[in-house]
């Protein structure tokens, strides 16, 4: 029990920002391309408490923490609100929108990469080795957020970004599967075809951050 109280402490806080900073760049970024739906509830914020979903951003992940024994990491934050409509160029802005949310988990990846490295370099002390597995939680996080995110597939990011790339008649096709795709994510989730889709990808993005950052492999 302790051991478990202890993993969960450390993953909390790579966990929660990974999930509310995501969210919390769309809103910043409808903000910047006309849309002040999301600053205008108070949600372009880093406070997590403005976007944690009791289910999708506490308990789903810690779930799947101990299920997994930290392998792999999933959740969701409560959605900021985008107005699409008031954006300036609405098909074109919706890009933007839609790609700051993996963009922010980039950032965080890049940032628990070098922590990661910082802790590495420092003597094995008391705070060392929480901080090294806090990173590497981070890290795992982030990838697994921003990879799944640019799946195109409507709703998720990527699906919005493709959306705004499609010629319009294309576009209006394939944004009407929206209202199907949670249940698509879930039967690829289920059925093992999403992990084999992004499992390679996300090797692959790991491989470069610990090459940049000359982490052992």
């Amino acid at each position: 029990m302790e051991a478990l109280i202890q993993t969960i402490a450390i993953a909390a806080l790579p966990v929660i920002f990974a999930i509310t900073l995501h969210e919390a760049a769309h809103g910043y970024a409808a903000r910047h391309f006309g849309d002040p739906t999301a600053w205008q509830e108070g949600r372009i914020t880093a406070n997590p408490l403005k976007h944690i979903d009791p289910v999708g951003t506490i308990l789903v992940p810690a779930i799947i923490l101990l299920l997994s024994t930290g392998g792999i990491l999933f959740g969701w934050a409560k959605p900021v609100p985008v107005n699409f409509g008031r954006l300036r160029h609405p098909k074109s802005d919706m890009l933007w929108v839609a790609a700051a949310g993996p963009a922010a988990n980039l950032a965080m990846l890049l940032c628990w990469a070098a922590v990661l490295k910082l802790a590495w370099l420092l003597p094995v002390n008391f705070f060392s080795l929480p901080m090294a597995r806090m990173a590497e939680i981070g890290m795992s996080i982030n990838i697994a957020l921003m990879v799944l995110n640019l799946f195109p597939l409507p709703p998720l990011d990527g699906g919005r970004i493709a959306v705004s790339l499609l010629p319009p008649t294309a576009a209006w096709r394939f944004a009407k599967l929206e209202r199907f795709g949670f249940p698509i994510l879930l039967l690829l989730l289920f059925t093992g075809v999403l992990g084999s889709l992004l499992t390679p990808v996300m090797r692959l993005v790991g491989g470069f951050v610990a090459v940049l950052f000359q982490l052992p492999s």
